[in-house]
């Protein structure tokens, strides 16, 4: 057999490589009920997402368990977790995909969960542990 043109391998190579994240998602779920933008649960769910990722690197192979009650009373509860086969930094960068991936899929749902590769992530309005 013979073996593909090299312009065929780079165009698969590129497809690959800008596949956008969200795509990425092999499941998810959202909750239905939406927030609005600007209110107190919404400033706590984008931080609670990018501190899910930042701090669950270092937890591979454990559930990493969060909750940000800065802004007001509505509380986000969250959890990331890593299969233990991936190392710190590929931890990370599969914990920024699921981020970017439940943010669209979920987009503004009061709660979501995506699992991405060796990694998943989710967040409620209420505490699920």
């Amino acid at each position: 057999m013979s073996k593909p043109p090299f312009p065929v391998v780079l165009l698969l190579l590129l497809i690959s490589s800008t596949q956008s994240p969200a795509a990425c998602a092999s499941s998810f779920v959202c909750n239905l009920v939406k927030y609005t933008v600007g209110d107190e649960f919404s400033g706590n769910v984008e931080s609670l997402l990018y501190d899910l990722a930042e701090l669950g690197q270092y937890e591979p192979g454990k559930n990493y368990y969060e909750n940000y009650p800065f802004r007001g009373s509505q509380v986000a509860y969250g959890r990331s977790t890593c299969s233990g086969s991936l190392t710190v930094d590929d931890c990370y960068s599969c914990l920024l995909k699921a981020v970017v991936a439940v943010k669209n899929w979920c987009y503004m749902a009061i709660g979501g969960q995506v699992e991405v590769g060796e990694c998943d992530l989710r967040y409620e309005q209420y505490d699920f542990v």
